[in-house]
């Protein structure tokens, strides 16, 4: 049976419709200390473990400070250092990759099996190892994630270079002057910025979802500061007395998490397309 595949104008209307949908969840998060309804360090005895009310949108903690308010803050901690810390590994690991598949020799060696003994450890394994060495803070956390994080783009762009080196334009380019550097930036990353975004498009998911498991343990984003892991860990204990206070922050990370895991689905589909439209 063949499987249909979507056409190009549906994959680019994804692409349209989750990207948005991104920009918005970025625009409220920078918004954020606009649109909260009440400060969200703000401790209130008289207040505490409300339900939801008009006052309070989506109730209050143990402590009275209102959620919806550290929900909004939250956003901006996980949405921002997510998107820095995906942007930092793309980078650094795209540059290493590149220079090992172009270069070779020693570099690539010892790179690579550097690459090779992190990737043989699972990621939030070794996270939590980092994080718990360097102590809690929203900064050791995005260390410790990017640990390994930079591993996926260094590999995908050593491959992408190391069978695009030897193409007739890039032995013209070398025969007609042009240093390694240019070859590298002008030739060859074009060619393989596709697929690098891609992956660095799912993977604000991952490092989401990682920076708060981190913040859910206590070696992560440490309170007062609104986060959406360590408000779901300082809220578990009284759970079936305030459920709000778990399910608000909880929701947000689900929803947000899906919004950039499909963009980074439709982006990919749209290539996938793409290619097979042009032959590319």
């Amino acid at each position: 049976m063949k499987i249909k595949t979507p056409s190009r104008k549906s994959a680019k209307r994804r692409v349209i419709v989750f990207l948005a949908l991104a920009a918005i969840l970025v625009l409220l998060s920078i918004a954020a200390p606009m649109l909260a309804p009440n400060d969200p360090d703000q401790t209130n005895s008289d207040f505490m473990k409300v339900a939801p009310c008009e006052q309070f949108p989506l109730g209050t903690d143990k402590l009275g400070r209102c959620v919806l308010s550290r929900v909004l803050m939250g956003a901006r901690t996980s949405i921002f250092s997510s998107l820095t810390l995906v942007a930092v590994s793309f980078i650094f690991g795209t540059a290493v990759g590149m220079l090992c598949g172009y270069y070779g020799g020693a570099l690539d060696e010892i790179v690579m099996r550097i690459a090779d003994i992190l990737l043989a450890f699972p990621q939030m394994v070794l996270a939590i190892a980092v994080a718990g060495i360097l102590g809690g803070s929203l900064l050791n956390a995005m260390i410790a994630m990017g640990i390994t994080g930079w591993t996926l783009y260094a590999r995908l762009a050593r491959g992408a270079v190391m069978s695009m080196r030897e193409e007739p334009f890039i032995a013209a380019a070398r025969l007609s002057g042009c240093s390694g550097t240019r070859i590298l930036l002008r030739h060859i990353l074009p060619n393989i910025m596709g697929s690098l975004l891609v992956n660095a498009t799912t993977q604000i998911g991952t490092m989401m979802i990682g920076i708060a498991g981190l913040s859910f343990l206590g070696i992560g984003v440490t309170p007062p500061q609104a986060e959406w892991g360590s408000m779901i860990n300082e809220a578990r204990a009284y759970m079936q007395l305030a459920p709000w206070t778990v399910m608000a922050p909880g929701a947000a990370m689900v929803i947000t998490v899906m919004v950039f895991n499909y963009l980074g689905d439709s982006v990919r589909d749209l290539m996938d397309v793409s290619k097979q439209q042009y032959g590319k």
